[in-house]
């Protein structure tokens, strides 16, 4: 079955979906959030010469522009804007949205990130046809997904949208069919996720985590904002008051990491100085050597 479909959606993570929904349908329509011509979802668009439309929030011109298509359904991933009734309401078989976890666990922006930070050893991906609450409405599918012990929020995301876009090509028709039997989320066992600033990677060096939940936070915060911290040394060598960033080994692979065995396992990074290229614990330690216990101290 063949139908017009309204896609809303940004990032690279969403490219499977596009994919599917172009391989198996018409889209009509592509409305993203993101801010340049360049970004992956608009750049997918103008290379397929799909109709883009960019917003920052739903409008009367959005309505109109989505009216045009005749499209009886809409598809959501990644798009960051909470979409009101009015535009919910124009589409005969609903606004269907793939969501990376196991929902009702883990409602809102981030929930590969807060899956990581907790230690989960698995979550997963659910569709649900949206309602006027977050991340709320009734499921369609779910499917689990482990995570690994290197997997930072970069490479979940990315396994779990093409496990999402392998959801969406088995489970649109029999939907658009009405053959799906809809199951409502328990509410009592709904958890909720929180927005991230540049400040959520940050940590005291004073006073850091323990290597296990910094292990997590490297893995979590990347790409963004980052884990990081801010050290301050005053003696006759030199004066250094800079950020330095944690990021995880996988990101750099030529470069060595540090691997501390300890009672939380392995902890592996690589570190960046404030204006400088991303190093190896060992050279960061070799070039700067009057940061070596502060650095030491973090990591034990």
């Amino acid at each position: 079955m063949n139908i017009n479909i309204v896609f809303f959606g940004a990032s690279k993570h969403v490219i499977p979906l596009l994919d599917v929904l172009k391989e198996n349908h018409t889209l009509s329509l592509i409305i993203t959030t993101e801010s340049l011509p360049t970004e992956p979802v608009s750049t997918y668009a103008k290379t397929h010469t799909i109709p883009l439309l960019t917003i920052k929030q739903c409008s009367n011109i959005t309505i109109e522009e989505i009216k045009k298509t005749n499209a009886p359904i809409g598809i959501l991933a990644y798009f960051g804007i909470i979409l009101p009734p009015t535009v919910l309401n124009l589409f005969p078989k609903g606004i269907l949205n793939v969501h990376p976890s196991l929902l009702p666990l883990y409602r809102g922006s981030t929930p590969v990130q807060t899956a990581i930070l907790n230690g989960d050893k698995t979550t997963g991906v659910t569709f649900i046809k949206l309602d006027e609450q977050t991340d709320h409405g009734p499921i369609i599918s779910q499917i689990s997904e482990p995570i690994h012990e290197d997997d930072t929020a970069e490479t979940l995301y990315q396994r779990l949208f093409k496990r999402g876009a392998k959801i969406l090509k088995k489970d649109l028709p029999p939907y658009l069919e009405d053959k799906v039997k809809l199951k409502v989320q328990d509410d009592a066992k709904a958890t909720f996720t929180q927005d991230f600033t540049r400040h959520s990677g940050y940590f005291d060096s004073n006073n850091p985590p323990s290597p296990q939940q910094l292990d997590r936070m490297i893995r979590a915060y990347h790409p963004w904002p980052g884990s990081w911290t801010r050290i301050t040394t005053n003696d006759e060598r030199i004066t250094v008051n800079k950020i330095i960033k944690f990021l995880p080994a996988s990101s750099h692979p030529e470069l060595l990491p540090v691997d501390r065995q300890g009672d939380s396992g392995s902890l592996k990074f690589v570190l960046q100085m404030e204006g400088k290229k991303p190093i190896s614990f060992k050279d960061f330690i070799n070039g700067y050597p009057q940061l070596a216990e502060i650095i030491k101290s973090i990591i034990q």
